[in-house]
């Protein structure tokens, strides 16, 4: 051992070629962490292709529990020669690199402040498998079993994984534990270990399971009496439609008859999909579509239907690197302003953005719920971090008491009792929200004629401009009743009085929580908001109004949060500083710290 060792606080990145069977040894490896009871986070960077250029898959280990990137990465599995040189210069100082010495390493890629650590994985790999292709994967369980051995993993845990991971296909065992064994025993044979980076077990998993937001959110929707989803791919939204079609088929098919209770279409673009959503809502199911930001942009006069004959949907927007194709496999917060506003003419529409998977299963419930009772579409606003990567977070739970809101809706037995005549877009509790009924619920009352274009209280066509403004101004009505709907914003005070804010949302949460903590520690003190959804509830205007100034995160270049705070609340633009990101990966603490640390606004709130 060269110093003393640093348990349980690493960054750990394999860097492996696209399709080459890696991301399931990757994602094994920190499983086994996992089981080990460390809190740890993955993040899969990958390309847009199908296999050939580089991929990069990070581990974070974190005895303090912080769970989003870091700047800095301790120890590198370089088996992809392609992004070697690059990969090289991205080890911290002191860190380390583990590359196949079955090829020479040449001098000039060397540096004199890392650890070099050979290993012949491939040299190993083909003397012990026949295929090419058993070779290329068994390689990457034999780098696991290396790694793991360098920092003191307990292997009974992984060999524990590898059984879980293929207890369908029991014969995949043996030869995954002999490349497993080949990795350790050449460590152990060969190299000093373990290094200064280990690890040793802990508690700090108990009650937390590992899951992705799309897998969490399609199980969300099937709890929240989603019958229907018609949807087409897209990166990075299409596991979501594959969650939802997994659960179905284990929630929602007769015990007895074995038929399906529910409906799964792949449609023959996101426009049909959503047209079928709104048809399907309207008759009464619970039914959603998921995509992302290009698809919401195809799909955008649809909604401005939703929104205008007041159709309650549910639309997941998983966000990605845009505009036009952008960067499919990459992750932004960019659809914020796109998704407010979606269509033409006024329209306005509730976002509810979660930071966790947790969060992604009760928000999705939710939503449904919001929909139905404002008789509006809702977007679920996630991005690609959170959808496709596994996080550290709470136990899902269901409250199987818990009764769906379908909100102002007329059965036969009201209609029945009705005298007076039934106007689908009246607003009789004075909330903006009209009654409306199920097609076919009465054979001879509530029928109304569902149109786009504009028409009075009780659906008759008009062009009359003054009704359509009085409609509008319902609408209006309608938007501030759903404000007191939406989860509140999380206004977390400093213990120290304070004049700084800080203003994040989504996953920017886990980076913005370890920022708070290393500006603390400088002695910079701030109060943090975290928006839940939009429209805004009032303790945000409230708490930026206390304060001097606000650091606003956006995963984005414009700082589409920061706009929508001004548009919608009026508060001074020189109020707000945006802290952007928007190369693609998730921004870090680090870059946040460093903006707000170095920032001269501080001053002057001390000063003030």
């Amino acid at each position: 051992m060269e110093q003393e060792s640093l348990f349980n606080d690493m960054v750990i990145r394999f860097a492996n070629v696209n399709g080459t069977g890696s991301a399931s040894a990757n994602e094994m490896f920190a499983k086994s962490l996992f089981k080990m009871g460390l809190p740890v986070t993955a993040k899969n960077i990958f390309p847009s292709n199908i296999q050939g250029l580089p991929t990069w898959y990070e581990v974070r280990i974190s005895e303090k529990g912080y769970l989003g990137r870091r700047e800095g990465i301790d120890i590198i599995v370089a088996v992809n020669p392609q992004s070697l040189e690059q990969d090289i210069k991205d080890v911290k100082s002191g860190g380390y690199l583990i590359y196949d010495n079955s090829k020479l390493l040449y001098d000039n890629y060397k540096r004199e402040d890392i650890n070099f650590i050979g290993i012949p994985m491939i040299e190993m790999s083909a003397q012990n498998y026949n295929s090419a292709r058993h070779q290329q994967l068994f390689k990457n369980i034999i780098y696991v079993g290396a790694v793991a051995c360098l920092i003191n993993m307990d292997i009974d845990t992984i060999k524990e994984v590898i059984t879980e991971q293929f207890k369908s296909k029991e014969k995949l065992i043996p030869p995954n534990f002999k490349a497993l064994d080949l990795g350790i025993n050449y460590v152990r044979e060969n190299l000093n270990y373990p290094i200064k980076y280990c690890v040793k077990k802990s508690n700090k998993t108990d009650g937390k399971i590992i899951i992705d937001g799309n897998t969490a959110t399609g199980l969300g929707a099937v709890y929240a009496g989603a019958t229907m989803m018609a949807w087409y791919p897209i990166t990075p939204s299409t596991s979501v439609a594959s969650a939802f079609e997994k659960y179905c088929k284990k929630l929602r098919v007769d015990p007895e008859t074995g038929k399906n209770k529910y409906a799964f279409i792949q449609a023959e673009d996101e426009l049909a999909a959503i047209g079928m959503v709104i048809g399907a809502n309207w008759n009464g199911a619970r039914a959603f579509t998921a995509t992302s930001g290009p698809g919401v942009s195809l799909m955008n006069e649809f909604i401005g239907l939703s929104y205008f004959a007041e159709i309650p949907v549910v639309l997941i927007n998983v966000q990605r690197g845009g505009p036009s194709t952008g960067m499919p496999t990459r992750s932004q917060q960019a659809d914020v302003i796109s998704c407010a506003y979606a269509s033409h003419g006024d329209t306005k529409h509730p976002m509810l953005i979660p930071s966790t998977p947790t969060e992604c299963f009760e928000y999705t419930a939710k939503a449904f719920d919001l929909a139905e009772r404002s008789q509006t579409l809702v977007f679920l606003l996630t991005d690609l971090d959170l959808g496709m990567n596994n996080h550290l977070t709470d136990e899902l739970s269901w409250d199987d008491t818990q009764e769906y809101d379908r909100g102002k809706v007329l059965d036969e037995e009201m209609l029945e009792r009705m005298t007076e005549k039934f106007g689908r877009y009246l607003d009789v509790d004075d909330d903006g929200i009209p009654y409306r009924t199920i097609p076919g619920t009465h054979p001879t009352k509530g029928a109304y004629f569902t149109r786009g274009t504009s028409r009075d209280e009780y659906a008759k066509y008009t062009e009359d401009g003054k009704v359509y403004a009085k409609n509008m101004d319902r609408l209006s009505k309608k938007w501030d009743t759903i404000k007191a709907l939406v989860p509140s914003a999380r206004i977390h005070s400093s213990d120290q009085s304070t004049k700084i804010g800080m203003l994040y949302y989504g996953t920017s949460f886990y980076p913005s929580t370890e920022a708070t903590d290393m500006l603390t520690d400088h002695g910079i003190h701030i109060t943090k908001i975290e928006i839940k959804a939009f429209p805004f509830s009032d303790n945000v205007k409230e708490t930026i109004d206390k304060l001097d100034f606000v650091f606003v995160v956006d995963q984005n270049r414009d700082g589409q949060m920061r706009t929508l705070l001004i548009n919608e609340l009026n508060i001074d633009p020189h109020k707000l500083i945006s802290v952007l990101n928007y190369d693609g990966t998730p921004i870090t603490a680090d870059k946040i710290f460093k903006e707000i640390s170095s920032h001269k606004v501080l001053d002057l709130a001390t000063q003030n």
